[in-house]
């Protein structure tokens, strides 16, 4: 029985958008979603079904962080059945390539969390998405024209990184620093599920640029729409 997800049978779609920010789960509803309904308000956790160009959707906030992405995460595919999850978030760019409110579709995920430590103790787990969701989400965005790269991010349970752990990461190539895709792909591996993140740059940790929150609640509208369209696409 789910804890923390107030919702009754088939009121979650198959298909669930993930972001952090419940906020942007509540415009995502209201903006792309028809009939839109909330099935989820516990913890100010918002959650909404409605439907995208004729195919049924939810969106989910997960709060920040692995451990918090990983209660609602794990319920949505334990208790509701879903099938396909994206994660639609932000992340700090790491390299000069990388510009801010540039969109990442994500296809694995490094991380210094301790969960995969608890999980596969001396054991290395490679956190991916799933390829076929990639694929699309990747032909879908040359279609959309707009600005974006294919890579990996580092999923730290650090926000304000003393230690400055991002640099060590950017030299092997990772293009932003988030706090969740890695256990969301992990929980897709546990349940066989696919899973996917797309993220937009909201922060430049190089050289301080940065985007406001009013910016990150409502106006990265890149990575929703690309998102709503590989699920579309998936399910067409």
């Amino acid at each position: 029985m789910s804890t923390h997800i107030n919702a009754k049978d088939g009121e979650i779609a198959k298909n669930v958008l993930l972001p952090g920010d419940p906020l942007r789960a509540k415009f995502i509803a209201e903006n792309f979603l028809e009939n839109a309904k909330c099935y989820n308000e516990v913890r100010g956790m918002f959650g909404f079904t409605g439907k995208y160009r004729g195919i049924d959707v939810s969106v989910q906030g997960t709060g920040m962080g692995q451990p918090s992405l990983s209660i609602y995460a794990t319920e949505l595919f334990k208790f509701y059945g879903v099938q396909n999850a994206i994660r639609i978030g932000t992340c700090g760019a790491v390299n000069e390539s990388t510009k801010l409110r540039d969109t990442i579709i994500v296809n694995a995920a490094c991380s210094d969390s301790a969960i995969l430590t608890q999980r596969f103790g001396n054991l290395h787990f490679a956190p991916t998405a799933t390829f076929s969701l990639v694929k699309k989400a990747d032909e879908i965005a040359q279609k959309m024209d707009i600005r974006y790269k294919v890579g990996s991010v580092a999923s730290s349970d650090l926000f304000y990184d003393k230690n400055e752990n991002w640099k060590k990461w950017a030299e092997y190539g990772v293009l932003g620093i988030e706090m969740e895709s890695a256990e969301l792909f992990t929980l897709a591996a546990e349940f066989k599920r696919n899973a996917l993140a797309i993220m937009t740059v909201s922060d430049h940790i190089l050289n301080g640029e940065q985007t406001s929150a009013q910016e990150r609640q409502t106006s990265f509208k890149d990575m929703m729409h690309l998102a709503l369209e590989t699920i579309f696409e998936i399910n067409s």
